[in-house]
């Protein structure tokens, strides 16, 4: 009676039950959310153990950086979905909140678009492991050492010493120096008067020597033979297989090795000449008044 005269309401005992319920389904749900993300770290982490992206594809840093990237998105998603299930608990009407969401997210994601491009496109060059820092690659048009691989950008240092930083949404197509052998191709020219079989010979000896020198050459180099006849050469073509990225280095020194290897043979490299004619204008000027008189003057006596 004193309760109803000071308009006190009593919570009836199904009140406090509904109550009671409610704050043990939040308290479940959140729960449940805890361990759901707990487990999912758990098994990113035995995945990158488990198939050693730490250790043999990815380096560490990268590795790291995946890890990170994916606990994060494994952590708002869950949250994500946990939030929703407690507001439909409320009685909330969640469609309408996803609805709003929906249009936020695509007002920003179409005035973010380039940035969510990059984003993703730097997510799967880490992932897929397309390139390295410290790889020689052609990407985007700029080809150059690789010094940082980012989620939005990449940065690569052409050997001039220009820093390229390159988002990575404009990277569509990468060649990659540095995975696996790489061949070396050298292309040496000799003249049609010279004996062909004769500088194959000397190109392979000189090939066998250089095997045996060059620790980047990975097998005997091979001369493949006639390859082409020019104008003024023929071409001979020689292949050496070489570790990843020594290539160049190897074609530069093969070609002095074949040219000091021909010399010594005797054997021409040809080369553009050019034949200068000169013209005696002094003699054509003392005969001129010759032809002169004998055209001019009477004909002569018998």
């Amino acid at each position: 009676m004193i309760l109803e005269i000071f308009n006190v309401k009593v919570i009836s005992a199904a009140d406090l039950k509904t109550v009671g319920v409610t704050v043990l389904k939040v308290i479940g749900i959140l729960v449940g959310a805890r361990l759901f993300i707990n487990f999912g770290n758990l098994a990113i982490k035995q995945i990158f153990e488990k198939h050693g992206f730490k250790e043999e594809i990815i380096e560490t840093r990268r590795s790291e950086t995946l890890k990170v990237l994916l606990r994060s998105v494994l952590t708002y998603l869950v949250f994500f979905l946990a939030v929703l299930t407690i507001l439909q608990i409320f009685s909330v009407n969640t469609s309408a909140i996803l609805a709003s969401a929906g249009i936020l997210g695509l007002a920003v994601g179409f005035g973010a678009q380039n940035l969510v491009k990059d984003v993703i496109s730097g997510f799967f060059i880490i992932f897929e492991d397309q390139f390295s820092v410290g790889d020689f690659v052609e990407a985007a048009g700029v080809v150059g050492t690789v010094e940082e691989v980012g989620l939005r950008t990449c940065k690569i240092r052409q050997w001039t010493g220009e820093l390229h930083v390159i988002p990575n949404g404009e990277i569509t197509r990468v060649t990659n120096y540095n995975r696996g052998e790489m061949m070396a191709v050298v292309v040496i020219g000799i003249a049609y008067e010279e004996d062909i079989d004769q500088a194959i010979y000397v190109l392979g000896q000189e090939s066998e020597r250089a095997f045996k020198e060059i620790d980047t050459i990975l097998d005997t180099p091979q001369v493949q033979g006639i390859v082409e006849l020019a104008d003024s050469a023929v071409n001979i073509r020689t292949i050496a297989p070489t570790k990843a990225g020594e290539h160049w280095a190897v074609e530069r020194e093969l070609r002095r090795r074949f040219k000091y290897a021909l010399d010594r043979a005797g054997i021409e490299i040809p080369y553009p000449r050019r034949v200068l004619y000169q013209r005696d204008t002094a003699a054509e000027i003392k005969k001129e008044p010759l032809l002169s008189g004998i055209n001019d003057g009477e004909p002569a006596q018998d």
